[in-house]
C-alpha cells in the first residue's frame, strides 16, 4: 500500500513539475531579462537582481523560487552578457538553471533598436530523498527514478524597443521541442508588448500584454502601472520615480498587484501578490514575490575635459 501512495505521490509531482517548467517572476516587466535573453539594458553599465517567490501559500509542497541575475552592456561592442540562476523547489524535488545569455544592439531609425538574444542554460532536476519514505528501504527501481539528472537547453530572443515601447518574442528551452524526455523542461514562448509614458507629470502610465504557450497550455496576461514621481527636475535631468503601482490579470483565474520603491537612484524594491480565484482558492492564500534590483549608473562624459 505504501509502495502505490509512493508511486501516485511520484506521478503527482512530475505533473507538478510539468506545471511550474514555466518558471518566471510576476514583475517581469521590471526585468524582462529573466524571460528574454534579447532585453538590453543600455542605460546602466550593469544590472543586478534577486527575487524569491513563494507560490500557493497554504499548499503543502507549494513552489519556492529564488532567482538571481546579473547583465553588463558594452558600448563599443554594442553588447550585453549576462547571467541567470534559478532555483526552484517544488515538495522534495529542486530544479536548478544557469543561464548565460549573450545580446546584440542594433541600432535603426527614429531613436529604435533592434536586440537579438541567445541563451545556453544548464539545467539540474534532483530530489530531497530524505523526504522520501519507501516501502521498502532497498527499492532499486524507485531510487533509480529519484537519480539526479543534468541537462542543457538553449534560449532565443528578439526585442524591437525604443524609449516608450518594448515588443518582443523569446522562446526558452529549445531542446526540449526535439526531446521526449520528461526530465527536460517545457518549452515556452513568449509574445509580448508594452509602453511607459515619460512626461512631467506627478503621475505616468504603462501597461502591457503578454501571451504565454507551455505545453498545451496558453495563457495571456494584461498590465497596468502607474508610476508616481516628484514633478521636479534636478539641473537637466528628470528626477526617478518615487514609486510605482501595477495591477495585473492572468488567464487561468489569477490576479495580483504589484508594487515598488525607489529606495535610492540605483535601489528599487518590488513587491507582488497574486490570488487563484479559481480552485487554488479553497487551500491557498496567494503567491508573495520579492525582488531587488541594483543598476549600475554611467557616470556623465566629459567631451571637453582635459584628463
Amino acid at each position: 500500500m505504501k509502495k502505490i501512495i509512493f508511486i501516485v505521490g511520484l506521478n503527482l509531482i512530475s505533473f507538478l513539475i510539468v506545471a511550474q517548467s514555466n518558471i518566471r517572476l510576476n514583475n517581469y516587466w521590471g526585468n524582462a531579462h529573466y524571460i528574454n535573453p534579447a532585453t538590453i539594458y543600455d542605460k546602466y553599465v550593469a544590472v543586478f537582481s534577486m527575487a524569491a517567490r513563494k507560490q500557493w501559500i497554504g499548499i503543502n509542497g507549494a513552489p519556492m523560487t529564488y532567482f538571481a541575475s546579473g547583465s553588463t552592456y558594452i558600448d563599443n561592442l554594442n553588447t550585453q552578457l549576462g547571467l541567470i540562476a534559478v532555483q526552484d523547489k517544488i515538495g522534495y524535488t529542486s530544479i536548478t538553471n544557469l543561464d548565460f545569455t549573450y545580446a546584440y544592439a542594433i541600432k535603426m531609425q527614429q531613436e529604435w533598436q533592434l536586440h537579438l538574444g541567445l541563451g545556453v542554460n544548464y539545467q539540474s532536476l534532483s530530489y530531497d530523498i530524505s523526504q522520501v519514505s519507501l516501502a521498502s528501504d532497498y527499492d532499486p527501481q524507485a531510487y533509480q527514478n529519484l537519480a539526479t539528472s543534468n541537462n542543457y537547453n538553449a534560449d532565443f530572443g528578439v526585442e524591437v524597443t525604443n524609449k516608450y515601447w518594448k515588443i518582443g518574442a523569446s522562446s526558452q528551452n529549445l531542446f526540449s521541442i526535439f526531446s521526449t524526455d520528461h526530465k527536460y523542461q517545457t518549452n515556452t514562448n513568449f509574445l509580448y508588448s508594452r509602453y511607459r509614458q515619460y512626461t512631467n507629470d506627478p503621475i505616468n502610465i504603462g501597461f502591457g500584454v503578454c501571451g504565454i504557450q507551455y505545453s498545451n497550455m496558453y495563457q495571456a496576461e494584461f498590465n497596468l502601472t502607474g508610476y508616481f514621481k516628484v514633478n521636479q527636475k534636478s539641473g537637466l535631468e528628470e528626477k526617478p520615480d518615487l514609486f510605482d503601482l501595477g495591477l495585473f490579470f492572468r488567464t487561468g483565474s489569477e490576479i495580483g498587484v504589484i508594487l515598488g520603491f525607489d529606495l535610492s537612484e540605483s535601489i528599487h524594491l518590488s513587491y507582488s501578490y497574486d490570488y487563484n480565484v479559481g480552485s487554488l482558492n479553497r487551500g491557498s492564500i496567494g503567491t508573495n514575490e520579492l525582488i531587488i534590483t541594483y543598476n549600475l549608473i554611467k557616470e556623465p562624459v566629459c567631451h571637453n575635459c582635459w584628463y
